[in-house]
Order: structure tokens, then sequence, then C-alpha cells
């Protein structure tokens, strides 16, 4: 799980240049590479919400 988190951080970081190009400067294509990486980061946000349902639901199984 850390992994993913790491992962998570390092996309959302990776993103700050190319907000400021965008929204301060109006340069469209990076808005492109922030809609994908906005994409990018609801894809791994989601896989993490999966990841995080499975081990809550083994855990109350086991119990």
């Amino acid at each position: 799980m850390n992994n993913n988190f790491s992962k998570l951080k390092d996309l959302v970081m990776s993103l700050e240049g190319d907000f400021e190009k965008f929204y301060d400067k109006g340069n469209a294509a990076a808005g492109t590479r922030v809609r994908k990486g906005m994409q990018d980061l609801k894809n791994m946000a989601q896989d993490i919400r999966k990841e995080v349902q499975d081990m809550k639901n083994s855990t109350a199984e086991k119990k």
C-alpha cells in the first residue's frame, strides 16, 4: 500500500509544473497533460480504494 501512496504523491507533484503553465501562462498543451494526469490520478485513487476495501472485507471475514 505504501508504494501505491508514494506513486500517487509522485504523480501529483509531477503535475505541478503543468498546472502552472496552464493556469498562469495559458499553455493549452499543458492543459492536455493536466487532464491526462488527473485521469491517471482518478484511476490510481480508485485502485487504492478497491485495495483498501478488499483488505477491510478480508479482515472482517477473519473475525
